[in-house]
């Protein structure tokens, strides 16, 4: 069974949608595509609102860097002041290993390649980067049934389905948390402890730093050090480790902004219900949408700058991020 947790920060699974055929994981597509929507729809790029992605439009200030963050090879010393910060700010077992990344992409790229292909379970609709990682590797994937490895996106996206421990029941297990920082409650971090388990985290969603490319595996240390092998020396640049300390340092600043990400969530439901969209799940950084069209809904968006999400296995299906705080009025009257 699904999780559907009482509060605003994560809901779903797709209870309300329109019936359409299952999704297949064939095509790799992403939010952020801004350049190709202004290639149609013209305008500079400061008269649009991003909000196909799902990353905090608040992102966390930076500390100052110093030259030898830019120009020195990042030592072990700021290595393991972000591993300890992390430990402490994911309350991850001491049974567990973690090894930082540039992002969590490079980190799914590499993971098929730590056990031999079989079948993997990988449940639609999801992030289709796994599928894809999987597939590459000579992985067979099914969305039921036994298999050899298992990935959860927890929430997922884009419907915000939360997973129970007790669902995870191969022995590889992939548990993909990159959006579990604003509900930290529901977070699977104790599976960490489990063998053939790892744990994704991504910095650029709650910290709103993307562009940092910043990535945390947390899991069995047999898995971790194959990772480590493939990943190489140097992995994350001098100010990606300094950056990413003072960020998991900074507790009340995580606290603070998981309060102001649900209260803007629920203000976009309203925003979105009012104009005729049907709530459908999501998360506090994003929220899908049922409408009745969606390639329309994105282009009646797309002529007032504003450029959203929608997928190519749905007609229906349309996901929104967060505007910054300063743009709401130019999301307000593209929907008017």
């Amino acid at each position: 069974m699904t999780e559907s947790p009482q509060n605003a920060q994560v809901s779903g699974p797709l209870s309300g949608a329109a019936s359409e055929p299952a999704p297949k994981p064939a095509v790799r597509d992403h939010g952020g595509t801004l350049s190709a929507a202004i290639d149609v729809w013209c305008g500079g790029r400061a008269d649009w609102i991003d909000v196909s992605h799902g990353s905090n439009p608040r992102h966390e200030e930076s500390p100052p860097l110093s030259p030898d963050d830019w120009a020195a090879l990042p030592d072990q010393c700021a290595q393991d002041a972000l591993i300890e910060a992390a430990r402490s700010f994911w309350n991850v077992p001491a049974e567990a290993d973690i090894l930082a990344a540039p992002g969590a992409s490079a980190l799914i790229a590499r993971l098929p390649a730590l056990r031999p292909a079989g079948r993997v379970r990988i449940t639609l609709p999801t992030y289709n980067e796994h599928a894809a990682a999987f597939e590459h590797f000579g992985w067979d994937i099914s969305d039921t049934g036994p298999s050899e490895a298992q990935v959860v996106v927890h929430p997922n996206n884009p419907d915000g389905r939360l997973w129970r421990a007790q669902e995870l029941t191969a022995p590889f297990r992939i548990i993909d948390e990159s959006f579990c920082d604003i509900c930290p409650e529901k977070s699977l971090i104790q599976e960490a402890a489990t063998p053939g388990t790892v744990i994704l985290k991504s910095f650029g969603k709650f910290w709103g730093l993307a562009g940092l490319r910043l990535g945390f595996a947390i899991g069995d240390p047999a898995l971790i050090a194959g990772l480590r092998a493939a990943m190489g020396p140097w992995a994350v640049s001098g100010p990606a480790l300094r950056i990413g300390t003072h960020a998991l340092n900074n507790h009340d600043w995580a606290t603070t902004t998981r309060q102001q990400l649900a209260a803007a969530s629920a203000r976009l439901d309203l925003l979105m219900q009012n104009a005729g969209a049907q709530v459908l799940g999501g998360t506090d950084l994003f929220r899908l949408y049922d409408v009745a069209d969606a390639k329309a809904w994105q282009d009646r968006l797309a002529r007032a700058h504003v450029w959203s999400r929608i997928f190519p296995y749905s007609s229906r299906f349309l996901r929104l991020g967060l505007p910054p705080a300063d743009r709401w009025s130019q999301l307000e009257e593209a929907l008017s």
